[in-house]
This record gives structure tokens, C-alpha cells and sequence, in this order.
């Protein structure tokens, strides 16, 4: 049976993701470790010593945004009117 032309099938909803992937943590940890490695190279690998600046910025940015992004959802936990919504 056809539906009428005025309604429409209900959009199917999709469901929740788990929590462990809406969790930021854990990608935090791994980029940090990862420049920490970059950085350790860069100091002790004579043939690396270019990627200096490079690595030392990249964790730099790093700590910065990390820093940011943990005041935000601070911000946002104790209910601070300007804060971000959503931040876990």
C-alpha cells in the first residue's frame, strides 16, 4: 500500500555512541606521547637535530590547547554562563 504524498516516513535515529568513544582522554594521551617521543628523538638523534623547533612547537600547541580545552569542560561542568556546551 502506498503512503499518502502528506506523510512521510519516520527518519530512522541512529544510535548513541559508547561513551569510551565520546571520551577525549585518550587521544590526548596518545598525541602527547607521541610529540614526547618526537621531542626525545629530536634531543638524542644527531641526524634529527632539524626537527627541533618543529617538535618542541608541536608540544608547545599541544599543552596549549590540552590546557584550553580542559578549562572549557571545567568551565562547562560548574555551569558558567559563557562556557562551551557538550564538553564531557
Amino acid at each position: 500500500m502506498a503512503t499518502p504524498a502528506h506523510e512521510h516516513p519516520a527518519e530512522p535515529v541512529p544510535p548513541a555512541l559508547p561513551d569510551r568513544l565520546l571520551d577525549p582522554i585518550p587521544v590526548i594521551v596518545v598525541i602527547a606521547v607521541g610529540w614526547l617521543v618526537a621531542v626525545a628523538l629530536a634531543f638524542t638523534v644527531a641526524a634529527l637535530h632539524t626537527w627541533r623547533p618543529v617538535t618542541v612547537a608541536g608540544l608547545g600547541v599541544g599543552v596549549l590547547g590540552t590546557s584550553i580545552f580542559l578549562w572549557q569542560r571545567s568551565a562547562a561542568r560548574r555551569g558558567a554562563r559563557g562556557a562551551q556546551r557538550g564538553l564531557r
